[in-house]
């Protein structure tokens, strides 16, 4: 079961959060950190969140189309 840290940038759907996650590599000819981010839709339930949160999503069985992820808790809130 694979858990990934990520932020939550949408909750316009029901039942559903889109979840930026930012990850960090080396470029294997320049050397230099390179950011990239993916966004992840997640099913949420029975958990309150805001535009800013930060959440731990583990993946899990195909819910839709889409919605592979779901949010299993909150790691820290916005202020």
């Amino acid at each position: 079961m694979k858990a990934i840290q990520g932020t939550v940038i949408s909750l316009k759907t029901d039942k559903t959060a889109k979840v930026s996650v930012a990850r960090l590599w080396q470029h294997p000819v320049y050397k230099k950190s390179v950011k990239r981010t993916k966004n992840y839709a997640c099913h949420v339930e029975g958990i309150e969140l805001q535009v800013g949160d930060e959440v731990m999503i583990v993946e899990t069985t195909p819910i839709s189309k889409t919605k592979k992820f779901r949010v299993v808790s909150k790691v820290e809130e916005t202020k």
